[in-house]
């Protein structure tokens, strides 16, 4: 049995991300089922950094989270079109919101293959940046081995005792404090530990990835999104990412796209371009899990058990202020053991 101050159960963003912030001061160890970290929902976001995404709560975690990502982003730009029928939707999102509207012109300036038929209204929001989530979960990586800190892969939890003693297909491991970063499974990992769930949803989010429309330098173009939020297409090394915006409740899983959602979500996008679909390079899904309420949950669920869980699809640009919360709450914890 291998003794910690600290288990961490999953290795995506949010456990790697905590983890990197208490090694320096606690023994900490990362268990992850999958062969490597960041496979699951870290590993197929849209890795956009807005500030005045989510709810209220989401906000003030972006607003925090921001210096400590700025070495990670640059400039993206997202454009919000409004087609026929879509113009409240596009006024509710300029409501208290710092994005401007912009003419359509403009818009198409900004994303030349725009179709100007079908857009009404547009919106141009200059705070948002792109996040290197590879660099970003390579520098905690580096940081939790520095300070002594592990991460064990294919280590699936397969029971859990309080105290903590967690059982894993890679072997037995205590803690007086486990931490449930466990993202789509964390209700799982939950009641595995006799710990009321939240009632997180996960919900499936579909992309494709797309050649450059027309053989465009598309390296510049903003994110476009529908201002009903029924699809965005993001640029990406090259290439043209397209999502139907899905937000579908599934179980945990390993996640797949639903083809005809996917095929649906296309036809918006090529609707709202000059340029026609040919060719779908390659395709996938991940899950954005919510609580209830859509706020990322930090709190303890248990006498040593810490949840790190629902941050929707917000889980990249709040981590550096979920850490930091999880991080104080283990801390003071452990000075009053």
């Amino acid at each position: 049995m291998r003794d910690a101050d600290v288990l961490i159960v999953g290795a995506g963003i949010a456990g790697l991300s905590a983890a990197a912030a208490l090694a320096p001061d606690h023994r900490v160890i990362v268990l992850e089922r999958e062969l490597h970290p960041g496979m699951h929902a870290t590993g197929r976001s849209a890795a956009l950094f807005v500030e005045n995404y989510g709810n209220a709560a989401v906000r003030e975690m972006n607003r925090q989270s921001r210096a400590a990502l700025t070495p990670y982003l640059s400039p993206r730009g997202v454009l919000i079109v409004a087609g026929p029928g879509e113009e409240a939707a596009l006024e509710a999102q300029l409501t208290g919101s710092s994005m401007q509207e912009i003419g359509i012109d403009d818009a198409a300036r900004r994303f030349p293959i725009l179709n100007r038929d079908r857009a009404v209204r547009a919106a141009y929001e200059a705070d948002a940046s792109d996040i290197d989530v590879d660099r970003l979960m390579g520098d905690h990586r580096k940081a939790l081995r520095a300070a002594g800190g592990e991460i064990v892969t294919r280590a699936e939890v397969t029971g859990l005792a309080p105290g903590w003693t967690v059982e894993t297909t890679a072997g037995m491991f205590t803690a007086p404090i486990v931490v449930n970063a466990a993202g789509a499974w964390a209700d799982v990992l939950a009641q595995m530990a006799g710990v009321a769930p939240l009632g997180l949803t996960p919900c499936r989010r579909s992309a494709a990835i797309l050649p450059a429309p027309g053989g465009h330098d598309i390296d510049r173009w903003p994110m476009l999104l529908s201002a009903a939020e029924t699809f965005y297409a993001k640029p990406e090394a090259g290439r043209l990412m397209v999502s139907p915006a899905d937000e579908d409740p599934v179980e945990p899983m390993d996640a797949w796209p639903d083809d005809m959602v996917l095929a649906e979500g296309l036809d918006r996008y090529a609707q709202a371009v000059t340029e026609p679909v040919t060719r779908v390079e390659r395709t996938w899904a991940g899950l954005r899990t919510f609580t209830p309420d859509r706020t990322p949950h930090v709190g303890w669920g248990a006498d040593g058990f810490l949840w790190l869980a629902g941050q929707g699809g917000y889980g990249v640009q709040t981590s550096p202020a979920m850490a930091a919360r999880a991080a104080g709450l283990i801390r003071d914890r452990l000075a009053h053991r």
